[in-house]
């Protein structure tokens, strides 16, 4: 499937180094030559032996040492190759490449570089949600390096949390997919319109469901529709698209990371623990503002008479994401209104804090729940876009356009 590519491995210190050696051992049975840069640090969790053994090439760690390397090496790696893949990506490394410091063999490749760059980072959660990282990751993004999302899991600091390098098979599936990417465009064929690669995007979708007793619930009749088309298009554009979902009958979209939840509690949680690494978040799901303030642990029986809930609260998760929201990030959320639509949705995006509100009404025939069109205004600080009826996969487009417009803005500032 590789024959004649070029992949450069660029393997930093980390204890998730170890994965490298899989990925290289499988990137070689796709035919590809492979040659692997090890820092100083990265030497001591993998051995170059390993990868010379896997790859039959030399692995080279100083800038200054020949192994019979034709050219000047830190030169010539990142120029002949078809891509420099760095994986694990420390915090270390994301600082020097974001500054471009050449201090050792695969910082000076980096900086030499024209081939396309793919990173991976993997570290501490803590570490990785530092904004010194984090604004060092945008800074990066923003010279156009590509990046896969860590994963949530068990780190090697025993703590359940982001920061786990993704397992081999979807480290050389994104490498295929991103050197097929680059032959498609080059032979002229058809290619993904990908301007949101490497962007971080997560959406929300569908309903909640609150519990009364074992068997009832209240609920909304959302079907996740829209939410599925943002991720979906979000995907197809090259976004690392997450999906916190409610109970919806929908297949996750291809390429979508989704992670299922059914109460507003669920919700709240999951979003809670990914927010700070997005770089854009859409509210599209239809959260319950209420749930039941006591849930019978048995079947509720019907009795004459009226039968009372006292409701409470649920956390009002596009609030708490306003006020967290860093200067670099783009916040959007979903108003469906039945009456005052732009007056209602124009104070929930002051209230919220949100960097844009999509408005529609459940009034309209065509729009809202369960049908395949929607009908959206958005509205911004600056202003307000009718989209007029249209499907909604062609609005998930519009709108990825404009928050992916607001995103960028927001990086020069």
């Amino acid at each position: 499937m590789l024959t004649g590519k070029k992949v450069v491995l660029g393997v930093t210190g980390s204890i998730s180094a170890y994965k490298m050696a899989n990925v290289a051992s499988m990137l070689m049975k796709l035919h590809c030559e492979v040659r692997v840069v090890l820092t100083e640090n990265a030497a001591q969790f993998i051995t170059p032996v390993t990868f010379e053994t896997l790859t039959k090439q030399p692995c080279l760690m100083d800038t200054f040492e020949r192994m019979n390397v034709v050219g000047i090496p830190h030169i010539t790696l990142g120029q002949k190759s078809d891509l420099l893949f760095i994986a694990p990506a420390s915090a270390d490394i994301l600082g020097k490449m974001a500054y471009g410091i050449a201090d050792d063999l695969l910082t000076s490749t980096v900086v030499a570089a024209t081939c396309p760059v793919l990173i991976a980072p993997a570290m501490n959660a803590c570490m990785y949600r530092n904004p010194i990282v984090q604004e060092n990751i945008i800074r990066l993004k923003a010279f156009g390096y590509e990046f896969i999302e860590p994963e949530i899991g068990h780190l090697a600091c025993d703590v359940e949390d982001i920061g786990k390098l993704p397992n081999e098979e979807v480290l050389v599936d994104a490498i295929v997919k991103k050197l097929a990417g680059q032959e498609s465009a080059r032979t002229g064929q058809e290619a993904a319109f990908r301007d949101l690669s490497g962007i971080r995007i997560l959406v929300t979708a569908g309903p909640t469901r609150e519990s009364l007793d074992p068997v009832r619930f209240i609920t909304n009749h959302s079907s996740g529709r829209m939410g599925y088309a943002i991720a979906a298009q979000a995907a197809k554009r090259g976004a690392q698209a997450t999906l916190v979902t409610g109970p919806v009958q929908l297949t996750v979209p291809e390429g979508v990371r989704a992670v299922s939840v059914t109460t507003a509690e669920d919700m709240y949680q999951e979003v809670m623990k990914r927010e700070a690494m997005q770089d854009i978040i859409v509210k599209a799901a239809a959260v319950a503002d209420y749930r039941p303030k006591q849930v019978n642990t048995e079947k509720t029986k019907k009795q004459g008479g009226t039968l009372l809930i006292e409701l409470e609260r649920t956390k009002d998760i596009l609030a708490e994401l306003g006020t967290k929201k860093r200067p670099n990030q783009c916040l959007c959320g979903f108003s469906m209104e039945t009456e005052h639509v732009l007056l209602n949705s124009r104070q929930k995006l002051e209230k919220k804090n949100a960097d844009l509100i999509a408005a529609n009404s459940i009034r309209e025939h065509g729009a809202g729940f369960g049908v395949d069109t929607n009908h959206l205004v958005l509205i911004t600080r600056e202003g307000e876009e009718d989209l007029g009826m249209l499907s909604k996969e062609a609005c998930a487009g519009r709108l990825l356009d404009r928050l992916y417009g607001i995103w960028k803005q927001k990086q020069v500032k």
